[in-house]
């Protein structure tokens, strides 16, 4: 006897098994779609005003929730590259403040466009996005496109940091084809701050999560606030070496007591990344300086070479920006990358002072104090554009003579040997020298201002790719010629690569279509446990249930004549579920009952169912 009613037909196994696994197979391809939908939701299809000649470029933009409180999100826009020389890297650029937004970063410096008016854009023949993929992220929030509940904006530079890493996880995780990119972060002035605080963060995380390890390859830091104590005098040396003031003169004097009270404030309260007392110096610099002929001009303090009204004094520069606020505030721009939110209807602005006067980092020793840790694990370079005042160069230099890291000070290679200044030539022309030691490269670029890419685009490429150790010679291009004390070096094109990277672009897809079709597997591997572990019950229910009949069947045997139904069981006919079965299934499910032959099968006859802006204005 067999009690064919408590063991399911195959196809109502199949149905049942599909209803059960029904919403598990939903999330998990809903999980796969979503992600890719994700991503899709942030590409730029359409930027207003781009030019008709030049290399066409992939786009993404957008924002990503930080904290979830106060609706604090960071926004993005990335730059795909154009070449892939031997290995992917991406270089993640902020600007500084704290408050300014990293628009001057992409439009006016290293991304591949510049404005040629507030409707029209231009190719930029230096963009560092030939051999790199570009990430511009508006940091912290509140800055340009970025957004935050008011009076929740950050106050610390650690805090900010951990906002950062909190970003990169999400924005990796959308963006799953760059998170093994060798990563650099780069910046200037008051991003002198956060680069490294944003990078002690990332190893920091390394460490904690090996497996998903960054590969964080090196930092750049252009004209940057880093040590308050070397940067603040050097207002007055620097200001003297270019004739802006001259020495013993009234000024001077002036200007040293207001050195001497920063000090004092300094030595009394130490460990902070500015004083309210130091802005002093620089401040009354730009009005004694200023023309006493009427027309009220001032040195620009960001390039000495020019002049504006005071008390601008630079505030005004660089020219491009009175294109770029218009161009960033048309609908069909803020539309075209995803801005959405009080950003959207505020409009965009270059240096958010809010954010700026929030971000006191009183709590926060200056990043001058992270470096000889940093110099451990990662390469760094510092460069200076030699016109700028507000985060000379003498400071810099002043800062890395004192510093000590890998076992030497400064630069000095062996006691009383100093690393050479090598000259820096570009296409025949001097461009500035360059510094080594220790992993710490520094490089003044002559002729520039704080914005060194602004100034002299296709320079700031060479340097970045030197530092990169890119080498065209893999995939074709006329090299520029760029020479160190001479010598060629690695080969290093500038705004004039060929199209002859097939092979690293389609090993770039290959990378791309494996990162793509990764999600859609994993999706996969987590439907196949389910389906097993269906199976697994399956099986093992059937088993049960075999054994079950069986034992019951053995009882049958004994007692069939006394079962009040037992007569009927002969002659009824089978059901129409048990018609699913096929004949070897029917042979496997019977017991045949040795005191009554003719008794041959039982069948079951029921259904079962169940910017602020006065010092770091970019």
């Amino acid at each position: 006897m067999v009690l064919k009613s408590m063991i399911p037909s195959p196809r109502r196994w199949a149905a049942l098994v599909s209803f059960c696994l029904a919403p598990a197979l939903a999330i998990a391809v809903n999980d796969a779609t979503t992600t890719k939908a994700a991503a899709a939701d942030y590409y730029v299809r359409d930027l207003p005003g781009l030019p008709t000649d030049g290399p066409d470029v992939k786009m993404h933009a957008g924002h990503i929730e930080v904290t979830p409180d106060t609706h604090g999100n960071l926004f993005f826009w990335h730059f795909e590259n154009q070449h892939i020389a031997d290995r992917q890297r991406t270089v993640i650029w902020i600007n500084g403040g704290p408050g300014c937004s990293s628009e001057d970063g992409s439009m006016m410096e290293i991304g591949p466009y510049r404005l040629k008016d507030q409707d029209h854009l231009v190719y930029n023949n230096g963009s560092w996005n030939e051999f790199a993929n570009l990430l511009f992220v508006d940091n912290p929030v509140g800055t340009g496109f970025s957004s935050v509940d008011t009076n929740n904006y950050i106050h610390e530079l650690k805090e900010m940091a951990d906002q950062f890493v909190k970003f990169l996880e999400k924005w990796f995780a959308l963006f799953p084809q760059y998170d093994r990119d060798d990563i650099y972060i780069a910046g200037e002035s008051y991003a002198g701050q956060h680069i490294p605080y944003i990078a002690r963060a990332i190893l920091d995380r390394n460490m904690k999560n090996p497996t998903t390890a960054w590969s964080l390859k090196g930092l750049l830091i252009g004209n940057g606030w880093i040590d308050p104590i070397e940067q603040y005098p050097a207002y007055i040396t620097y200001a003297i070496q270019k004739g802006l003031i001259k020495k013993d003169s009234d000024e001077h004097k002036q200007l040293q007591g207001d050195l001497r009270n920063c000090e004092r404030m300094m030595a009394s309260d130490v460990g902070h990344v500015d004083y309210g007392e130091c802005e002093a110096i620089l401040s009354n610099m730009l009005r004694l300086t200023k023309n006493g002929d009427g027309d009220n001009a001032c040195v620009n303090m960001y390039d000495v070479r020019l002049k504006d009204s005071y008390p601008s004094c630079g505030m005004n520069w660089p020219p491009d920006l009175v294109h770029l606020t218009p161009y960033l505030r048309k609908p069909e721009v803020t539309k075209a990358l995803h801005v959405d939110g009080i950003k959207k209807s505020v409009g965009w602005t270059e240096c958010n002072g809010a954010v700026g006067g929030a971000f006191n980092a009183r709590k926060s020793k200056p990043s001058v104090d992270l470096l000889p840790a940093l110099l451990k694990e990662v390469p760094i370079m510092l460069f200076s554009g030699a016109e700028d005042l507000i985060c000379n160069h003498i400071g810099t230099e002043n800062m890395i003579s004192k510093m000590e890291w890998n076992g030497g000070k400064g630069f000095e290679v062996t006691p009383g040997n100093w690393a050479p200044r090598r000259d820096w030539t570009f296409e025949d022309e001097v461009a500035g020298f360059w510094q080594e030691a220790r992993n710490l490269t520094y490089v003044l670029v002559y002729n520039s201002s704080h914005m060194v890419p602004f100034d002299l685009p296709r320079r700031s490429r060479d340097m970045l790719d030197r530092f990169m150790g890119v080498d065209i010679s893999r995939v074709g291009g006329d090299p520029a010629d760029s020479r160190i004390d001479g010598e060629k070096g690695p080969k290093t094109s500038v705004g004039d690569a060929k199209n002859s990277t097939k092979t690293a672009d389609e090993e770039h897809q290959k990378q791309l279509d494996e990162a793509k079709w990764a999600a859609y597997y994993k999706s996969g591997e987590i439907v196949l446990v389910i389906v097993v572990i269906g199976v697994i019950v399956w099986g093992y229910w059937i088993w049960r249930e075999r054994r079950r009949g069986a034992a019951y069947s053995a009882l049958a045997d004994h007692d069939l004549s006394s079962r009040p139904n037992g007569h009927r069981a002969k002659s009824q006919p089978g059901d129409l579920e048990s018609a699913a079965f096929d004949e070897s299934e029917l042979d496997d499910l019977h017991v045949t009952t040795p005191g009554t032959s003719n008794s041959a099968r039982f069948p079951a006859n029921h259904d079962s169912s169940e910017k602020f802006v006065t010092k770091y204005a970019e």
